[in-house]
């Protein structure tokens, strides 16, 4: 591995017309006339039968050359094209497009608007499950949107298509993908997005398997308190959408409405509103289990209050069904250069590769280097402030406690340094180089060596508290608990030893555990060599759940909010639910990652060995910026005061904005 026409009169609703609603106004006619374009009009048929839609062949703006029609509707008309400016490759478009000959003034007025409204709201999102927008113009009478081309079938399509219905792993799938864009939508900067239509044939499932979401004609962006127009189709519209309010709680309840329709087959638009409690999912499709039927109930919440609060919050629920083992949605991100304008606030270049994760004290950054010495930096102005020359490359982590600097070295030494002047207070010697990372509690600093014992020693004055010999070279970071300390060795053992020294348990994987435990409430959280990532019983080792990766886990997890972060020798960073060990999301870098994650505030830092420093939303998986250093980034980030700090194989230590 390397270190996505004239206004018409409507005609009647047939029983498979869709009823939809909207109201760009406050007239009935008008409220009768800007209706969701699912059913061609009487008008479009017209136009079809008068040659007004552009033939095969034709040319639009000297490159896009029409091949057929995609669909349409009252309004407008999507054609499949392709782009001539790529003469060696057959690249396929979509073009909507809108005529502006409607004669009623506020219509056309309206149209034009939603139209423009849809171009510019397209060309600020970037996710795969969003067409990219690549053009818009007018030509003659006609407004044009030329966007990505998706081949594969709608959700209504594939559901006319199918014998019998979707498997409940089918329709899980489906929805965690949805509920990921949904949460990019309502966490949209500047503002939050409304999609106000989910319904199955706005979600398309293309040749990949992927789901794509499309038609943003009535997408909205959101502001608390403001009430809009009333858009949408009835059957999938919640009932404060009738009212003209949309909120991130009306798309949950369309994407309720939406997976009722995929797991009975029966379209709400046929049905009264609001009336899905009358029509069980279970009394038809008897296979879908209580536990969805329940999710799918809540969201479905007459009362906006009782529905999930996020998009994020229904993927939550969702991962955690049986439906869902197996599904591990990988956030597909591109990969993208480093933030534009994102420069260091400073940079600090050592004699050697830093693989030490500095640490930030007081206004003070300490971290080793391997080119033997313990460095205190400004952390405002990364000025040199005095550095501890050892014997050996430093490759552990210093700890600070009580104004000292505890940090262990290859050379077979532990050493405590005054913070402030730099001064030697007393060493410690192994028989081993140290690697495994100090860490000072109940007057004692506690750390493992190669010599295949963990040490207990006073903080205070160097003196040996106790031992505890392992199987294999302690290189682990222990974790200290109430009345336990917990760590690894390489040959795989994770150690239970309490305070007194007397092992409590052990637990044993099948490679070495290099990783840092995490003690997160009742459970302890840890990486191993042997590729899997562990959730073990505090009190007594027990394995409740354990999650295999494609590599070697070195980093060591961190945990917040209920989710394991950690990153995998197999290029990727995991999001693991802490309670069953479910993806969440998973993110792909381009080379090994044995840093460490970091989180701060909805955000988790981490580096990789393709040189990258990572800064990735906690939530939904997302990359929010990169930074390119010179090499491997193997040390772990410490953010503080919204500075991220963290050293390189490149000899440099780095001070970037959050």
């Amino acid at each position: 591995m390397s270190p996505v026409n004239e206004p018409e009169e409507r005609l009647p609703l047939s029983p498979r017309e869709p009823k939809d609603l909207a109201a760009e106004g406050t007239s009935e006619e008008l409220r009768t006339r800007l209706i969701d374009e699912d059913v061609p009009s009487q008008a479009s048929r017209v136009q079809k039968q008068t040659g007004g839609r552009l033939l095969p062949g034709s040319l639009l703006q000297g490159r896009y050359r029409i091949l057929g029609i995609l669909g349409s509707g009252g309004m407008s008309t999507v054609y499949k094209a392709q782009d001539l400016r790529f003469p060696r490759v057959a690249r396929m478009c979509a073009i909507k497009e809108m005529s502006n000959t409607i004669l009623d003034p506020r219509l056309r007025q309206q149209a034009l608007a939603n139209f423009e409204r849809e171009a510019s709201l397209l060309a600020t999102l970037s996710h795969p499950a969003i067409p990219q927008v690549y053009d818009y113009f007018t030509e003659g009478e006609h407004s044009y949107l030329v966007m990505e081309f998706i081949s594969g079938k709608d959700l209504e399509t594939l559901l006319e298509e199918m014998e019998g219905f979707p498997t409940e792993e089918e329709v899980v799938r489906w929805a965690l993908e949805i509920c990921d864009v949904l949460s990019y939508l309502h966490n949209h900067k500047p503002h939050p997005i409304i999609f106000r239509d989910m319904k199955p044939s706005n979600i398309m499932l293309d040749d990949q398997g992927r789901i794509r979401l499309v038609d943003f004609g009535i997408a909205k962006v959101f502001q608390t308190g403001q009430r809009g127009t009333m858009v949408g189709t009835e059957g999938y519209a919640p009932p404060e959408q009738y009212r003209g309010i949309a909120t991130p709680q009306g798309d949950i309840y369309a994407l309720g409405a939406t997976l009722h329709h995929l797991l009975t087959k029966q379209d709400p638009r046929l049905e009264p509103p609001f009336s899905f409690h009358e029509r069980p999912i279970q009394a038809v499709n008897p296979l879908v289990s209580d536990e969805l039927v329940a999710i799918i109930n809540k969201a479905l919440e007459y009362d906006a209050e009782r529905r999930f609060a996020s998009a994020e919050e229904l993927r939550r629920a969702l991962l955690r069904l049986p439906a869902a083992r197996g599904i591990s949605p990988t956030v597909s991100i591109p990969k993208a250069a480093p933030a534009r304008g994102r420069k260091p606030i400073w940079e600090f270049a050592c004699e050697d590769e830093v693989r030490s994760s500095p640490a930030v004290v007081n206004g003070v950054l300490y971290v080793g280097a391997y080119d033997n010495n313990l460095y205190a930096l400004d952390a405002t102005k990364g000025k040199f402030i005095w550095k501890y020359p050892t014997e050996g490359g430093i490759g552990s982590s210093p700890c600070v406690s009580d104004g000292r600097v505890y940090v262990g070295s290859k050379d077979h030494s532990l050493y405590v340094v005054d913070a402030q002047t730099g001064r030697l207070v007393w060493t410690f010697p192994t028989k081993g180089p140290i690697f495994s990372s100090p860490r000072v509690q109940f007057g004692y600093v506690f750390f493992g060596s190669d010599d295949r014992f963990l040490y207990v020693v006073h903080a205070r004055n160097g003196r040996k508290g106790w031992t505890f010999e392992a199987e294999a070279p302690i290189r682990s970071s222990p974790a200290i608990g109430k009345d336990a300390i917990y760590f690894g060795d390489e040959r795989g053992s994770l150690y239970a030893v309490t305070v007194e020294g007397r092992l409590r348990w052990r637990f044993r994987a099948r490679r070495g555990i290099t990783s840092s435990p995490w003690i997160g409430g009742d459970l302890l959280f840890v990486g191993s060599k042997d590729w899997y990532i562990y959730a073990l019983e505090l009190a007594t080792g027990w394995a409740v759940w354990r999650h295999r990766t494609e590599g070697p886990v070195v980093s060591s997890p961190t945990v917040a909010e209920s989710t394991v972060f950690i990153g995998s020798a197999d290029g990727k960073v995991y999001a693991l639910n802490g309670e069953n060990g479910q993806v969440i999301w998973r993110y792909e870098t381009e080379g090994q990652v044995t840093s460490s994650p970091t989180y701060h505030e909805g955000a988790v830092y981490i580096g990789s060995t393709d040189g990258f420093i990572y800064a990735i939303d906690a939530q939904t998986g997302r990359l929010r910026w990169r930074f390119k250093t010179e090499g491997p980034v193997v040390s772990t980030p410490c953010v503080v005061n919204g500075v991220v700090y963290v050293g390189s194989c490149d000899h440099r230590i780095y001070a970037l904005p959050v």
